[in-house]
């Protein structure tokens, strides 16, 4: 084994269970609190140079779960907003008269969820904060914690990736 990987294996067996434990009171979730330690040590390894000058395990492994922690969160909102427009969109198909009019409310729900996989979190999270809740720019970079110029410029990228998709749609429409 070389000095990475001993180290790596001594922060592992010295502070995985307190970890857990931290995790555990702070989530009420084991299993959560499991999959954070989990992600916690895979995230340390892959920060390979910082980690051999550590000099306060507890405070890096504790900085790292809590950055963890943010990004699920945030996943959650993005995902609890995506599922909150849904339910709008099935309310819309079920008062649109034709099936045509659901077909193509259908695709263009798809060419949406696939143009905004392509962007960044913070992106996905402007889009529908913006465009299907109607928050302002500026209400919309005070929830993100980013300033409007930051707003405008995941709007924009998200816009044009719409764009892409919506062309790539059309090309693979027209050779059928």
């Amino acid at each position: 084994m070389n000095n990475f990987t001993i180290h790596i294996d001594q922060l592992y067996r010295n502070h995985q269970s307190w970890l857990h434990q931290w995790l555990k009171y702070k989530l009420g979730n084991a299993d959560q609190a499991a999959d954070i330690v989990q992600d916690t040590f895979i995230k340390l390894i892959q920060t390979r140079d910082e980690l051999l000058g550590v000099k306060e395990p507890r405070a890096y492994l504790t900085s790292i779960a809590k950055n963890l922690l943010i990004d699920q969160v945030r996943r959650k909102k993005i995902e609890q907003a995506y599922l909150d427009g849904l339910s709008q969109l099935e309310y819309m198909l079920e008062t649109v008269a034709s099936p045509e009019d659901q077909l193509e409310i259908i695709q263009a729900i798809n060419q949406l969820c696939k143009a905004l996989d392509d962007v960044s979190q913070k992106a996905q999270h402007a889009f529908i904060l913006h465009y299907l809740e109607g928050y302002t720019h500026k209400e919309t970079a005070e929830k993100i914690g980013v300033s409007t110029k930051m707003i405008q410029k995941y709007l924009a990228a998200c816009l044009v990736r719409c764009y892409q998709v919506r062309s790539e749609m059309d090309c693979i429409f027209k050779w059928q």
